[in-house]
C-alpha cells in the first residue's frame, strides 16, 4: 500500500501551539523565588496539568498543585501596598524567542494573585540568583488582572527579534499560580553546534514538529523530547487506523543538514508499536511535489518496545523529514544524528545574531476570551 500524499506547507503558527520553553520536559527549571511557603515553585512547569484533592492538608493546610505564597500584610496589619508583589525566576530549557505566556490559576479560588507581570532577559552562561537580579530585564506582559481557577494567555506581539534565557513572573500582591507556560521558538547556540554531529530533529537543537497526520493519544511533539520515553504517554501515538495509507508525522531543522543515523524508537510499545516505519527528506522544491522527498531510509521492518538505529547516506541535505509509520502505532522517540552544511552553520550563526536581545520593551495584550 502507498502512503499517503505528502504534506502541504503548515501556516502560521498559533502562538499556543509552539513548545513550551519553561517545561521541566524540556528540562526548564525554576531558579528563584521570593516565597514559597504554602507550595513549592518548581510545580509551576510541570509538564502535565494541575490536580487537586479537596481536604488534602500538610502541616502548612491544603496540598496546592502549584506555587503559593504567604499573605502578605502592611506594617500595622492593613493590606498591603498596591506594588506589594512576589517573583519567580524560570530558567527557560533552551533559550528562544517568546510568542505567549500562559498564567493558570487552575484550583486557585479565594488564594489567586489579583495580577500579573512578565520580564525576560538573556544572560549567558549558568548564572545564579544573585546575578539574574541584576540582569537587564525585558517586560514581556504588562501588569495585567488575573481571575482564580483560570487559564490566562497573553500574546507577546513583536518578539520575533529577541531571544531570552530566563522569564521572571510577578504576581501582585500574593497568592497561587498553577501553571507557568512560556511558548515560543528554540533559537540554538551555534558555538554548541559547530563542528558537531547532534540530533538534528531536538527540540533544545532548533527542531520542531511542523505536521503530522494524527495525534489521538499524544502530542507528536514527545517523540523529539529530551531523555527516554519513560512510559507510553510520553511518545507519540496515533489511533487505530481503519482506512488505507498510513501515519506520518513531518519533523523540521534549524537549519540544512546532512542526516548520518536515523534512531526510531518503540520503547514501551509493546502491542501497538508500528510494524515498519521509512523516512525521506526535503530535498528542495515545493512540499506539495511528491519528486521533493527523497528516501533516506527505507519502509523497514520494526520490533516492540526496542530502539531501532540505522546509519543512513543522503543524496543531499536537507531541513525536513517525514517519518512513516505503516500503518499506525506508538513511536517514543525520533533521532536524526547528523551535522550542519557549511550554509546551515551560516544560518543558524545570523539567526543567533538577529535575535541578541538589547533590553527593548514589547508592548502585550491579553489574548481575548482569554479569563
Amino acid at each position: 500500500m502507498e502512503p499517503d500524499g505528502p504534506p502541504g506547507p503548515p501556516g502560521p503558527p498559533d502562538p499556543l501551539a509552539l513548545p513550551d520553553l519553561a517545561s521541566r520536559s524540556l528540562r526548564g527549571s525554576v531558579v528563584a523565588a521570593s516565597d514559597e511557603f504554602f507550595a513549592e515553585k518548581e510545580n509551576l512547569i510541570k509538564p502535565e496539568a494541575a490536580v487537586f484533592t479537596p481536604s488534602t492538608f500538610g502541616h502548612k493546610g491544603q496540598v496546592y498543585d502549584g506555587w503559593e505564597t504567604r499573605r502578605r500584610r502592611g506594617p500595622s496589619g492593613d493590606l498591603p501596598s498596591a506594588d506589594a508583589s512576589d517573583w519567580v525566576i524560570v530558567r527557560l530549557g533552551a533559550p528562544g524567542v517568546v510568542h505567549a505566556v500562559v498564567v493558570d490559576t487552575a484550583h486557585f479560588t479565594g488564594n489567586f494573585p489579583q495580577a500579573c507581570s512578565v520580564e525576560a532577559c538573556f544572560a549567558p552562561g549558568y548564572p545564579g540568583p544573585d546575578e539574574l537580579r541584576r540582569a537587564r530585564w525585558t517586560r514581556l506582559v504588562p501588569r495585567s488582572p488575573l481571575g482564580g481557577d483560570a487559564r490566562h494567555a497573553f500574546r507577546v506581539p513583536g518578539a520575533a527579534a529577541r531571544r531570552y534565557s530566563h522569564v521572571r513572573l510577578r504576581v501582585y500582591p500574593d497568592g497561587g499560580v498553577a501553571r507557568l507556560r512560556v511558548h515560543g521558538e528554540v533559537v540554538p547556540d551555534p558555538a554548541l553546534l559547530d563542528g558537531l554531529t547532534f540530533d538534528l530533529a531536538a527540540l533544545e537543537n532548533g527542531g520542531d514538529v511542523l505536521a503530522c497526520s494524527d495525534r489521538f493519544y499524544s502530542a507528536p511533539r514527545n517523540a523529539i523530547s529530551p531523555g527516554l520515553s519513560r512510559v507510553m504517554g510520553e511518545g507519540w501515538e496515533t489511533r487505530r487506523r481503519r482506512s488505507a495509507g498510513n501515519e506520518w508525522l513531518v519533523a523540521g531543522f534549524a537549519a540544512q543538514a546532512l542526516v548520518s543515523l536515523v534512531e526510531v524508537d518503540t520503547s514501551g510499545y509493546l502491542g501497538n508499536s508500528p510494524a515498519a516505519a521509512s523516512v525521506r527528506a526535503y530535498a528542495g522544491g515545493p512540499w506539495e511535489a511528491d519528486g521533493s522527498w527523497a528516501p533516506l531510509l527505507p519502509r523497514t521492518p520494526l520490533r516492540p518496545d526496542t530502539p531501532h538505529r540505522f546509519r543512513v547516506r543522503p543524496t543531499a541535505a536537507c531541513d525536513l523529514v517525514r517519518l512513516d509509520v505503516f500503518p499506525d502505532g506508538g513511536v517514543a522517540r525520533l533521532r536524526l544524528h547528523g551535522s550542519l552544511t557549511p550554509d546551515g552553520l551560516a544560518r543558524v550563526r545570523r539567526r543567533w545574531a538577529q535575535t541578541a536581545a538589547d533590553g527593548a520593551e514589547h508592548p502585550s495584550a491579553r489574548d481575548d476570551g482569554s479569563g
